[in-house]
């Protein structure tokens, strides 16, 4: 079974495929944090932004197969060209739930299949996009993928760190806390010093899509 907070159509707000269209999936649950407010202070990963708990979202439920899910996920896709059918699983932490089962009918369907995961958990074969945003205090398991996105600054995290890593793209993303203007111009200033790092921001904030 697949338990789903929400499945939508979008447009894809931050890091490398900013501006694409895609049908999200968000799984419920995470191993670094359980989502209810009175455990984020002690949580590892304690900025988290969304709502990952229970099924009641747009779309949401519990699938008994990879078929009933991906059913849904198309029923999501409005158009009838199949070579652009792209479909981004988060969280929670997707990998908690994500199988090769999901995933060989999603390419039945013609889809092209991205994660955004906090890489502490292995990934089935034959994702297309890995997107891993390491988090302090974890057990990064992930060191190879598409895309490494961090959000920044986090404390007990120097990019630096994660250079070396076997990532296509790395991308520097602002955390949205309180101190988000102060965070955009520190990200700014660490981009264009580290020329390494893309500057990543959470456009579909700024412009209002879902």
């Amino acid at each position: 079974m697949y338990t789903i907070k929400e499945i939508y159509y979008t447009i894809q707000g931050e890091g490398f495929h900013t501006g694409r269209s895609a049908v999200f999936v968000r799984f419920t649950g995470c191993n670094l944090w359980t989502g209810h407010e009175k455990d984020r202070e002690n949580a590892i990963c304690n900025f988290c932004d969304t709502d990952f708990i229970g099924t009641d979202g747009p779309g949401g439920g519990r699938f008994q197969t990879p078929d009933d899910l991906v059913e849904n996920i198309l029923s999501k896709w409005p158009s009838r060209s199949i070579e652009q059918r792209f479909v981004v699983f988060t969280g929670g932490e997707p990998l908690l739930q994500m199988n090769e089962e999901l995933i060989n009918v999603l390419h039945f369907n013609k889809f092209e299949i991205a994660i955004e995961t906090n890489g502490t958990v292995n990934a089935p074969k034959n994702i297309d996009w890995v997107c891993v945003s390491p988090k302090a205090g974890s057990d990064l398991i992930i060191t190879k993928g598409n895309e490494l996105k961090l959000v920044y600054p986090q404390h007990g995290i120097d990019p630096s760190q994660y250079e070396n890593l076997n990532f296509d793209h790395f991308s520097l993303q602002p955390m949205d806390n309180e101190s988000l203007n102060e965070n955009i111009q520190k990200t700014i200033k660490y981009c264009h010093e580290h020329p390494l790092w893309r500057l990543s921001l959470q456009t579909h904030k700024f412009v209002g899509i879902p």
